[in-house]
């Protein structure tokens, strides 16, 4: 798929100039394949999904039937690298959805057509509180699982592991990826867990107060050694309550944040983590022209992406966001749809977010 890089604003999204094309590399990971059932893959079941198979340059290699498959694995992406031009770069990157939020329980326990034309909109209903969620104990759960099978691959497959780490801003994604990767024994000469907060591998921005990020004061108290992006905002200027980007603006602020991440650093920088969230990564796999493969809470999907710089200037283009109708007292609702009470009519204005 080829994108341009732009630059995202409430209410509007904007694309312009400076062309990459990305392309997914098929044939290395299950989840590439249309007979793997996202609902059911279990990634720590399959050595991340890396099918088991022989590279063009395992022929380099000395005593390859040694080395494991991930061994092998890194050594081919090493390759296709070193044998690209230089406006062509391969990289891996690792997909990871944050665990459970208390958003997510809220979702469950009110059924989703309450939630997103009412509940959504709040700031929690004096139970719990999901404006901008922390991670449920189970999310956590789900965060330390990843946390082990990344020491199992290390351990048994001596897996490469990330280059580079990204983040988003959310406390549910920071939180996972700090238990995901915090205290690994990791492989000699690897990179450390530094990883950079980065404002566009956010959630889609909707109106829901989920998707309300707090500010980069409070961001940085949570992990101070950890380095937020520069022009990163002290208060979110992206989400108004009001107005949510529609899939293509997304695409377009996803299409951005990965030009920030593709020929940034030494193609030798090749396998790349970004802790992010369901609606996001959809929308990169999207970018990069990946099947959908919708991932459940906590999981992660690798993908082989080809990146070409393309020499060439793109139309500015702008995508508008969506006003979103919800109702103002809690629905009544159906399996298919939400609502309103006595009949009102949904309105697009704020509602008061206290819980």
């Amino acid at each position: 798929m080829r994108l341009s890089l732009g630059f995202a604003l409430v209410g509007l999204s904007v694309v312009q100039a400076s062309t990459i094309k990305y392309s997914v590399v098929p044939g290395y990971f299950l989840q590439d394949e249309e007979t793997t059932d996202p609902a059911t893959f279990d990634y720590t079941a399959e050595n991340f999904g890396l099918i088991d198979r022989a590279y063009p340059a395992d022929k380099d290699l000395r005593k390859h039937k040694s080395l494991t498959q991930w061994e092998r694995f890194d050594n081919q992406v090493a390759t296709l690298n070193d044998h690209s031009p230089p406006h062509v770069e391969y990289k891996v990157l690792f997909l990871g959805r944050h665990g459970e939020g208390y958003h997510n329980a809220a979702e469950s326990y009110y059924g989703t057509p309450a939630w997103n034309c009412y509940w959504s909109k709040l700031s929690g209903n004096g139970t719990s509180t999901w404006a901008d969620a922390a991670l449920t104990p189970s999310g956590a759960s789900q965060a330390l699982k990843a946390n082990a099978f990344w020491q199992k691959e290390i351990n048994e497959q001596r897996i490469h592991t990330p280059d580079l780490y990204y983040v988003s801003p959310m406390t549910r994604t920071l939180q996972t990826a700090n238990l995901t990767f915090t205290g690994l024994h990791l492989p000699k000469h690897s990179a450390p867990f530094k990883p950079t907060i980065k404002e566009l591998f956010r959630e889609s921005i909707s109106i829901h107060t989920c998707d309300h990020r707090r500010s980069r004061s409070y961001i940085h108290s949570l992990f101070p050694h950890w380095r937020i992006e520069h022009g990163f905002t002290e208060e979110d200027e992206l989400w108004n309550g009001v107005t949510g980007e529609s899939s293509g603006a997304q695409d377009l602020r996803s299409a951005q944040a990965l030009g920030d991440v593709f020929f940034s650093s030494s193609k030798k920088k090749s396998f790349v983590s970004i802790t992010s969230h369901s609606g996001e990564i959809s929308s990169l796999l999207r970018v990069v022209g990946h099947r959908t493969f919708k991932l459940n809470t906590g999981s992660v999907i690798p993908v082989l992406v080809k990146a070409e710089k393309v020499h060439e200037k793109a139309p500015v283009t702008s995508v508008p966001w969506d006003l979103t109708p919800h109702c103002t007292e809690p629905p009544v609702t159906s399996v298919t749809a939400c609502v309103c009470p006595s009949g009102a009519v949904p309105v697009t204005t704020p509602l008061a977010t206290g819980a």
